[in-house]
């Protein structure tokens, strides 16, 4: 296995494994922000009021792109797995 096919292998599970961070947590992050913002203006300091929504966002967020993201994620395996006696010599 040469060094360009391992870098190739790792910068694809890499660009995965962002991708799935950025999908799931920022939108919880956006909402926050907002949150925060909101909390800062109306001085209304109540902890369930910026962990709720956040939550609720991260739980839509893994419903609505999870089949895909999962479809991603077995598509890289089935690849890595099919390529194996290619990879070793």
């Amino acid at each position: 296995m040469t060094p360009e096919v391992v870098m190739q292998l790792f910068g694809n599970a890499l660009y995965l494994t962002v991708l799935m961070v950025l999908l799931i947590v920022g939108p919880g992050l956006i909402v926050g922000l907002l949150v925060s913002m909101f909390q800062a203006a109306t001085q209304i300091n109540e902890q369930t009021l910026s962990f709720l929504p956040r939550l609720i966002v991260t739980l839509g967020a893994v419903m609505f792109l999870g089949n895909w993201l999962l479809t991603e994620f077995i598509d890289l395996f089935n690849e890595l797995f099919l390529n194996i006696p290619l990879l070793i010599g």
